[in-house]
C-alpha cells in the first residue's frame, strides 16, 4: 500500500473562521482531504497532488500560499490579532495585547513587531488599531451596545478617546458612520 503524503502550507489572507470554512469546502469539492485547518495553516492530502492547482483555487478567493518563513510569521501575527480583537470576550486580553501575542507566538514582542513592520510596511500597533476600528464598526452596525459599552469593550479610556480615534482612522465621526451604516430595527 502506498504511503499517504500530507502537504502542509500557510495560506495568506485566511484570517477568520469563515475563511477556514470556505477553504475547507472548496478543497473538499476539488478532491482534497483536509486533515487539519487552523488559520493560517492547512494540512491536506490528494493522491494526484498539484501545487499549481492549489494555488489557483486559493487565488480565486483572494488567498495564496506562503513559503517564506517571515511571511508565515506575519500571517500568524495577523491571526493572533484577529482572535484577540474580534473573538476575545475578555477585555483583559486586549489590555495586555503584547503579552497575548508573546504567549501565542512564543517569541519576544520586539521580534514580532520588527518582522511585522518589515513585511507589512506599517507598525504592528497601527495594524492593531486598524483592526480595533473594524471591530468598532461591526459593533456599531450590530447596534447592540452603547458607545460607552463599545469604548469599554475595545479598551478605550473614554467615549471621547474612542470618538477621536474613530475620526482619525475612519475619516468620519461615529455619528456620521451610524447615520450611513446602521438601520433601525423593525
Amino acid at each position: 500500500m502506498k504511503e499517504e503524503k500530507r502537504y502542509a502550507y500557510f495560506v495568506r489572507n485566511m484570517t477568520c473562521r469563515c475563511c477556514e470554512h470556505l477553504v475547507n469546502l472548496v478543497l473538499q469539492l476539488h478532491g482534497y482531504e483536509v486533515i487539519e485547518i487552523q488559520s493560517p495553516k492547512i494540512v491536506l492530502y490528494k493522491s494526484n497532488f498539484d501545487e499549481k492547482e492549489l494555488e489557483d483555487l486559493l487565488s480565486k478567493y483572494g488567498m495564496s500560499l506562503i513559503k517564506n518563513k517571515d511571511a508565515q510569521c506575519v500571517e500568524m501575527i495577523k491571526q493572533a490579532v484577529t482572535e484577540l480583537i474580534h473573538y476575545s470576550n475578555n477585555i483583559d486580553s486586549i489590555v495586555r495585547k503584547s503579552e497575548y501575542l508573546v504567549e501565542r507566538l512564543r517569541m519576544p514582542y520586539q521580534k514580532i513587531s520588527r518582522i511585522f513592520s518589515k513585511h507589512e510596511g506599517i507598525t504592528l500597533e497601527r495594524y492593531m488599531m486598524h483592526q480595533k476600528m473594524e471591530r468598532v464598526k461591526e459593533l456599531l452596525i450590530q447596534n447592540e451596545y452603547t458607545l460607552s459599552e463599545i469604548a469599554y469593550l475595545m479598551d478605550f479610556s473614554s467615549v471621547h478617546h474612542l470618538s477621536s480615534a474613530f475620526k482619525k482612522y475612519c475619516g468620519i465621526t461615529v455619528s456620521e458612520f451610524k447615520q450611513r451604516y446602521t438601520y433601525p430595527l423593525p
